[in-house]
């Protein structure tokens, strides 16, 4: 297993810092209040949307359901800090409790409201297959091996707008271009393209913002000319943030700094040099944020995928280092980073159609208790 290099990850190039501990390194970063704001309700959305999933895995009771008491046993896992029963409470237009008494114990399920919205996911989800199955292409030809183990890709599912039953609906059902085999260890299998399947050139997201950018000589990327901007991201740092004059100068450095894309072949890392493959990692990260339907996710998710793609940093250091292009926040007991460019007041610029139906759960979240009506 490859391990994470701890090193100054952008002393040299980027961020100027004195040698701190990984905590403190965390708690020195700009906060952005958006985000923050944001993410005090995302985390009870994350919450909701676990236990959701426990619910509707249970087929076998009609409508799906799950006794209070096996929430209760995972209450430390689900982050549930006083128990199930007064978090679902908290949200009666999600979650329903009755007692079944064929088995005299308190059990959970949906409410009508938020069956609904799964109902909704899941067309919306049917709807987009042919962008699924692009993003789960896109997701294997970032590994050399144009290949990743099932379970890493098993974590980050719902992240990437994958159906629940994916292994059969897109796996399955596309054998001209995915399959399946075992790996070296027991119960893993390894997800590869088949050797027949044509890779066409792919183009990273930020590749669209660089034409664009090319085009409006006052973008923030701070390139003097098209040959520059070819390697420029996207920079918005946050609100109150003070960049030094000597910042401003390492960052332009970095920005003109070439580097190999995430789609394109690294032969010998050693030969590359650690700034390039540093950007190398950043490229990485910022692709795998934009097939998320969120432009977010876990960093523990992320890191799932080091090793097949290759990057011996530290990811939670690598967004820090990097605050105009990700932002990481700490709520919720998780780190959580977020591609900056991609959001506006707490919202996609560009939503889709599975992230619209994903922001009407999290309206029910917010309401909490409100507008419920006693008798029900």
């Amino acid at each position: 297993m490859i391990k994470s290099i701890r090193r100054r990850p952008l002393a040299a190039y980027i961020t100027l810092r004195s040698k701190t501990t990984a905590a403190q390194y965390v708690e020195s970063r700009a906060r952005d209040a958006v985000f923050e704001k944001f993410m005090d309700k995302y985390k009870n959305l994350l919450k909701v949307i676990a236990i959701q999933d426990l619910i509707l895995s249970n087929p076998t009771r009609t409508p799906p359901s799950v006794s209070l008491d096996f929430l209760n046993r995972l209450s430390q896992k689900l982050h549930l800090n006083r128990g199930a029963a007064s978090f679902l409470r908290r949200y009666p237009h999600i979650f329903y409790i009755y007692y079944e008494t064929t088995v005299s114990q308190p059990f959970v399920r949906l409410t009508d409201a938020a069956t609904q919205i799964c109902r909704e996911e899941a067309e919306a989800i049917t709807a987009t297959l042919p962008a699924v199955v692009d993003r789960l292409v896109r997701l294997l030809c970032m590994s050399k091996s144009k290949s990743l183990p099932l379970r890493a890709i098993f974590k980050v599912w719902k992240d990437l707008g994958l159906p629940d039953d994916f292994e059969d609906s897109v796996i399955s059902h596309n054998p001209h271009i995915f399959s399946l085999h075992d790996a070296h260890e027991p119960h893993t299998h390894i997800l590869k393209l088949v050797d027949e399947f044509p890779l066409c050139h792919l183009r990273p997201a930020v590749d669209d913002w660089r034409v664009t950018a090319t085009e409006c000589s006052k973008e923030k990327c701070e390139a003097n000319d098209t040959a520059e901007m070819q390697y420029c991201f996207k920079h918005q740092y946050p609100p109150g943030m003070r960049l030094s004059k000597n910042f401003r100068a390492k960052v332009k450095e970095w920005q003109s700094l070439p580097y190999i894309g995430p789609y394109e072949e690294l032969m010998k890392p050693s030969k590359v040099g650690m700034r390039r493959l540093e950007k190398r990692a950043v490229a990485i990260a910022h692709e795998f944020l934009t097939l998320t339907v969120e432009k977010t996710i876990e960093v523990e998710k992320i890191s799932h995928f080091r090793k097949w793609f290759e990057i011996e940093l530290n990811m939670r250091d690598l967004f820090l280092d990097h605050p105009g292009i990700f932002y990481l926040s700490t709520k919720g007991k998780r780190h959580t980073v977020f591609l900056r460019e991609a959001y506006e007041r707490g919202r996609l610029i560009n939503p889709n159609p599975v992230y619209n139906v994903r922001r009407k759960l999290l309206d029910l979240v917010v309401m909490g208790r409100h507008q419920f009506p006693c008798n029900n």
